[in-house]
């Protein structure tokens, strides 16, 4: 009976072997495929990620390239964006490669941030060629410009003396001044750059005059014509001035930079010279014994300049006002031979200019301006009277157009010369102007 139950212990043992064996593979087969499973999650979860990063920085840099093309004047940067955008590459990833890794934020920062001071200093340069006089550059701690402009006068005045007759007849003599006046004059300016918005300036000029005075009448003839040239030169009017930069050009706000500058009358002044005949066969024709070189009294400019960049124009304006300080002579008379003290007061003019500038390249560039000033009158005061007195047609208004070319050297030197014409009667012909300037 023994025998009979162990024989049936070892026929349902081994009969259960096989069946436990079937299950412990069934559980390491599953066991298999789990692990393959998450593997796969892992590298989907990794790829995602790696897109989310890519979408981040694509985002970014369409974002940064808006704002540079924006400031360039087009229309639709998401369209000129991904028109210079490289293709895409079409070939799907394998499933099986590992991802690669994100793109580091840092390096894609350091790259913007190179490109933004490439940007700067390109514009910092433009502006160096184009607007020194309306924004002078505050990062440069000196800065030398040396110059030279000549101007030129032609005016013409009908004189009459005589009377008239029956309203109608003219009896007397009529004759037609001419002066041609030409004014060269080269001048040294330094500019020094006491903290990144403070800027100090000395300006000393030179000035080289010539007049030549036309008249009619020698010898009591009208078709007889008297001709003198006078000439002179000297030390203009020393000048010094600061500058304040109120604000800095942002994307909000332009360039605003204020101004004062204070002009010393270290020039030989125009008051007290005596008119001379020097044809004794023309009465008519009178000169000056002299030439002046400077306004003779003391004035204070203050100016406003506004500057806004929109790459690659940069547009500009400004507002000034001056004031002549009045000054006493001992003698203002033009007649020889005759003296008369008096206390004189120039009219202080408004100024108003305005304009733009093209930047061609990082050297080259052109601008275009207009510049008006309106003084009022002229007034003096002997020492007999207690009274102001004005000066016949003394108040000017001038307006002159002007263009301008500006080459910046390899050297560092900048160069620009200008062209005015005068658009009024009272504003010279022509003005032309050279200047170099360095900054260091």
């Amino acid at each position: 009976m023994l025998r009979h139950t162990s024989l049936a212990f070892a026929i349902a043992f081994a009969l259960s072997v096989p069946a436990y064996a079937q299950e412990a593979a069934g559980v390491d087969a599953s066991s298999t495929v789990a692990s393959d499973v998450r593997r796969q999650l892992d590298r989907l979860e990794a790829r995602v990620s790696q897109q989310q990063s890519e979408i981040e920085r694509l985002r970014a840099q369409v974002e940064f390239l808006e704002l540079g093309l924006r400031g360039r004047g087009v229309s639709d940067p998401q369209t000129a964006v991904a028109q210079q955008a490289p293709p895409q590459e079409s070939q799907t990833q394998d499933p099986q490669q590992p991802a690669p890794a994100p793109a580091d934020p840092n390096a894609m920062q350091q790259i913007g941030q190179e490109q933004k001071v490439d940007d700067s200093e390109r514009r910092e340069q433009e502006k160096a060629l184009v607007v020194q006089e309306h924004a002078p550059l505050f990062e440069r701690k000196f800065t030398v410009d040396v110059g030279t402009n000549y101007s030129y006068y032609d005016r013409r005045q009908l004189a009459l003396s005589g009377f008239l007759a029956l309203d109608a007849i003219f009896l007397g003599t009529i004759n037609l001044d001419q002066t041609k006046a030409s004014v060269l004059t080269t001048d040294i300016t330094g500019r020094y750059g006491i903290t990144d918005r403070i800027n100090l300036e000395a300006n000393v000029p030179y000035v080289y005059r010539t007049s030549r005075f036309v008249s009619g009448g020698a010898g009591g003839a009208s078709t007889s014509i008297s001709e003198v040239t006078k000439s002179s030169s000297g030390l203009g009017d020393v000048s010094v001035a600061g500058y304040y930069q109120l604000v800095k050009e942002s994307a909000r706000w332009p360039d605003l930079v204020a101004s004062l500058r204070v002009r010393s009358p270290t020039g030989r002044d125009p008051f007290g010279l005596k008119l001379i005949a020097p044809d004794d066969n023309n009465n008519n024709l009178n000169v000056p014994e002299d030439l002046p070189t400077g306004s003779g009294l003391w004035s204070v400019t203050a100016n406003v300049s506004a500057l806004r960049t929109y790459d690659p124009v940069i547009l500009f304006g400004n507002l000034g006002y001056t004031y002549n300080l009045p000054g006493s002579f001992d003698d203002i008379s033009p007649v020889v031979g005759q003296v008369q003290p008096a206390k004189v007061k120039l009219g202080n003019p408004f100024q108003l200019s305005g304009g733009l500038a093209i930047a061609l390249n990082d050297r080259a560039a052109v601008s275009f301006s207009v510049a008006a000033s309106a003084a009022g009158a002229t007034h003096i005061k002997p020492e007999t009277s207690d009274d102001y007195s004005r000066v016949a047609g003394s108040s000017t208004t001038t307006t002159t157009f002007n263009v301008g070319a500006s080459y910046l050297l390899p050297s560092g030197w900048s160069l620009n010369a200008q062209m005015a014409n005068g658009l009024t009667p009272d504003a010279p012909n022509f003005v032309m102007s050279f200047r170099a300037s360095r900054g260091f």
